[in-house]
């Protein structure tokens, strides 16, 4: 089966890289929207028996999201052989289990409906929680953003790094690198109030005169990283630096970055900036996804794109 890439409308300029990589053009499409904000997409080629891949992150407005389902299922009624979202960024990630009474999984949600569009694949990268991978019945490529900064860290003095997570739940993530590179790990543990509201923060570990790099997936309001790097200042840290896949940047985001005590923050392309900033570094996250698309297509491991020590 012949390979052909196609993109929602607010992940078009990372496909367009992708599909520079793998090595061949975008599918012809067209996007119709109604006077009242209804869309339409068309596929102006025939898919009927390819492997399809639809590029979309699903970062808000919730129209990405439907974007992605309607071109999911234009494949489908045009008989594509095999169809695979490719969603670099899964949103409602941070909403996968019941941490409450009375309140949606609504990770789950989104995955029923991505399934019952007619898709056969998954691939995304970073998941805020693996478990979601559990949310599907059809297989899932979660890639990793390590594949991504590992490299680029290597091309750095990392002499006097440690590295640390801005929270509990992702000491497995920060865990990965300081295993790596063979450097130590600290901990912020924080306490949240409610949604994008920290209200208290502690470091467990010594960062005395190190070079901190905070590990994150996801970063939205800033608040936490910020917090954190201001706390591991405090605490003796000679510089504090942040990898962070996803750079949602809400509300006072990029106001909270420039007067955070971060030197840089290095986050990927899944998500496009709203404004540039100096202290933001972006890396693209296109050949690996090119390749990833590559493996699927032609049946070979996923995994051996990770880099491993």
């Amino acid at each position: 089966m012949d390979v052909k890439l196609f993109c929602g409308s607010k992940s078009k300029y990372l496909a367009e890289s992708i599909a520079d990589h793998y090595g061949r053009p975008l599918g012809d499409q067209t996007l119709l929207k109604f006077s009242d904000g209804e869309m339409q997409p068309i596929m102006n080629e025939s898919v009927r028996g390819n492997y399809v891949f639809f590029i979309q992150s699903t970062f808000a407005p919730a129209d990405n999201l439907l974007e992605l389902l309607l071109l999911i299922d234009t494949a489908k009624r045009a008989s594509a052989g095999y169809i695979t979202a490719v969603i670099p960024y899964f949103g409602y990630a941070r909403q996968d289990r019941k941490d409450k009474p009375r309140v949606p999984i609504s990770a789950k949600v989104i995955a029923n409906l991505i399934e019952a569009a007619g898709a056969n694949r998954i691939m995304t990268l970073d998941f805020h929680a693996e478990q979601i991978q559990g949310f599907f019945d059809i297989p899932v490529d979660h890639l990793k953003s390590e594949a991504i900064f590992m490299p680029f860290l290597k091309n750095l003095d990392l002499s006097n790094v440690t590295f640390a997570s801005p929270d509990v739940g992702g000491v497995k993530r920060a865990r990965t690198y300081a295993k790596f590179f063979a450097r130590d790990l600290v901990i912020c543990d924080k306490y949240r109030k409610r949604a994008n509201e920290v209200a208290g923060m502690t470091v467990i570990g010594d960062v005395t005169g190190a070079d901190v790099i905070l590990v994150d997936d996801i970063i939205d309001t800033a608040g936490t990283l910020c917090r954190a790097a201001d706390l591991l200042l405090e605490k003796g840290a000679k510089s504090v630096r942040a990898l962070c896949t996803h750079p949602v940047l809400s509300g006072k985001a990029y106001e909270n970055i420039e007067k955070s005590s971060l030197e840089m923050l290095y986050v990927c392309d899944t998500i496009p900036l709203k404004k540039t900033s100096e202290k933001i570094h972006v890396l693209s996250a296109a050949k690996l996804f090119a390749r990833a698309i590559r493996n699927t297509h032609e049946h070979r491991s996923i995994s051996a794109l990770f880099m491993e020590k």
